[in-house]
């Protein structure tokens, strides 16, 4: 069974690396979801708009492969420039990964969500409710999907969106940090990635194609702490219960 994984959020999470310094990945075993069924991985993965490129999501997945011998599926629903209030619960974003999730699930098993999102977020208001306005939907998939045991990782954003002229409230970067903490400390099975000194592009926006790949890896090392704890089941008297050691 494919082990598959909900890739969501904005540009990010999409990829902007250039694709012309991408480093290699094994693909041998990572699928992407096209049209509902899997196809062999090519780049860009996510491609949401024409200048779409390297994604965190590939070294992440090549390193889940080597880790756990299986095939693994990425669920590509991220979109570039989206502010959180569009990926609210009966929204058009929320909507497409949930049934492009459902797709996936009959012939995959989802076993993580990998979140970044916030850089259209960081004005003072917006990012000051940001774990509340999250929280409402990350508590929605996992009640759509079933997805109560399954790790949501969440990506801090890069310190370099203080420098960035695109986004003018990108000096608030910190505050949705602050905010996206706070979400994996009062939620179960809820991760977040450092992004500490990773670099951009040229724009102050988007993550390179280096850090990019470093990014994923980052990813991959929250998600085994979390699965591991999640994996802490133990028999007793023909019952299954959760070890202490589980609970986060």
């Amino acid at each position: 069974m494919i082990h598959s994984f909900l890739l969501i959020g904005q540009s990010n999470m999409a990829g902007r690396g250039d694709l012309a310094e991408a480093i290699p990945v094994d693909t041998t075993h990572i699928k992407i979801l096209r049209n509902g069924r899997w196809q062999k991985m090519f780049r860009p993965i996510n491609p949401d708009r024409a200048f779409s490129g390297v994604s965190l999501a590939e070294s992440f997945a090549e390193a889940y492969a080597k880790k756990h011998n299986v095939d693994v599926g990425l669920i590509c629903a991220a979109d570039g420039g989206t502010r959180l209030e569009q990926w609210k619960v009966g929204g058009v974003l929320y909507d497409n990964a949930v049934s492009q999730a459902k797709l996936a699930l009959r012939t995959s098993t989802i076993v993580g969500v990998l979140w970044h999102q916030g850089e259209s977020d960081c004005a003072l208001d917006l990012a000051m409710k940001y774990k509340e306005r999250f929280e409402s939907i990350m508590n929605s998939l996992r009640e759509e999907l079933d997805l109560y045991d399954v790790p949501f990782i969440l990506g801090e954003l890069g310190a370099f969106l203080a420098d960035c002229t695109i986004e003018s409230n990108g000096k608030n970067f910190y505050i949705v940090n602050e905010q996206i903490h706070k979400i994996a400390e009062m939620n179960d099975f809820t991760g977040v990635v450092s992004a500490k000194d990773l670099t951009a592009n040229a724009d102050n926006l988007h993550f390179n194609a280096k850090s990019l790949y470093e990014f994923g890896l980052r990813y991959f090392a929250v998600f085994e702490q979390l699965y591991d704890k999640q994996r802490k089941i133990v028999e007793k008297d023909g019952d299954v219960v959760r070890s202490e050691m589980e609970l986060l």
